[in-house]
């Protein structure tokens, strides 16, 4: 591999793991993608990268320039992009809501991001709200805005589609959660260009309940990317998580596999198992799962270790992710 120049060169190119054991049909492999091992912890480094690289090309930032960044975030976005910008000289300002996960708060701190408060009970949606008022209000400040910026999608587009392609050609089934929309687009995308047989699930939480880092486009926002580029037209199926289910498969994961990630790796493996069991007897495919992240920035909500009852309740109440 060589010696990166810097730690952005370290973001990409994650590993695959199979994980078939946990495949409810003897026919279908199932193959696990770890966003978790960029060097920001998650999937969303990559995003965070080709935002920041979009907007220096097009001429709005200037590496090194200290310029304001604002954007809203529940957590891996916001972590992604303090990253970039401790090493590319801006200042990072996150809208984050109130009842994150206490290790996301503290790495964003830790990169030097200054956070700014929504109220937790309206979630990512309320910051969003917030971060474009404050955007009108401060127009010297530049929002890049994953939400609506296509340099989201075109992330995996360019750098995690084609991986799932070169490591795992055989892949039939790609299933990822619905949160921005990105991943799924962008690696969606890549990969029905390669074989348009490949199917793309959409794993979503119940439309008023939390899975974290997952959003239903039932629950009033919908991405304008995911509208500006197809999403609808782009996707085989959406299926919908409980936060019970996906607590159960991320259990499941660490006890049985020994791969510790985030919560919302549970959802999509529970979406993936779904997948896995509407496949006839007897008929060959090969499932790949973008997981996240990595589950140490979940500890404090005690996953792993409380009573399950317990953590489903408490997911009512604050943002896994």
């Amino acid at each position: 591999m060589g010696i990166a120049r810097n730690v952005l060169e370290l973001i990409g190119n994650t590993p695959m793991v199979d994980i078939s054991g946990l495949s409810p049909n003897p026919d279908v492999a199932m193959v696990l993608k770890l966003e978790g091992r960029n060097p920001g912890g998650s999937v969303k480094d990559r995003v965070a990268l080709s935002l920041v690289e979009r907007a220096e090309a097009d001429g709005v930032l200037a590496p090194g320039s200290g310029q304001v960044l604002l954007e809203p975030t529940s957590g891996n976005t916001g972590i992604g992009l303090a990253l970039v910008s401790r090493v590319r000289g801006y200042h990072l300002k996150v809208v984050l809501p109130t009842n994150v996960s206490i290790e996301r708060r503290q790495l964003l701190e830790a990169f030097g991001a200054e956070i700014i408060e929504s109220p937790g009970e309206e979630g990512s949606n309320g910051a969003v709200r917030l971060a474009l008022r404050l955007a009108e209000e401060h127009p010297e400040w530049t929002m890049l805005y994953q939400y609506a910026n296509e340099a989201n999608p075109e992330a995996h587009y360019r750098t995690t589609g084609p991986e799932v392609w070169r490591d795992c050609p055989e892949v039939t089934h790609l299933v990822s959660g619905l949160g921005t929309s990105g991943t799924l687009l962008g690696v969606g995308r890549y990969l029905k260009e390669q074989n348009p047989a490949v199917q793309v699930w959409a794993v979503e939480p119940p439309a008023g309940e939390r899975v974290e880092g997952l959003r239903n486009l039932d629950d009033g926002y919908v991405p304008p990317i995911f509208e500006q580029l197809g999403g609808a037209q782009l996707l085989d199926r959406k299926t919908v998580v409980r936060p019970r289910d996906s607590l159960e498969a991320t259990r499941r994961l660490l006890s049985e596999a020994g791969l510790f990630v985030g919560i919302s790796t549970g959802a999509a493996l529970a979406g993936a198992m779904r997948c896995a069991k509407q496949i006839p007897a007897g008929e060959r495919a090969t499932i790949v799962i973008i997981s996240a992240d990595d589950g140490w920035k979940y500890l404090s909500t005690g996953v792993w270790t409380d009573d399950l009852d317990i953590v489903t309740k408490r997911a009512e109440n604050t943002i896994y992710f």
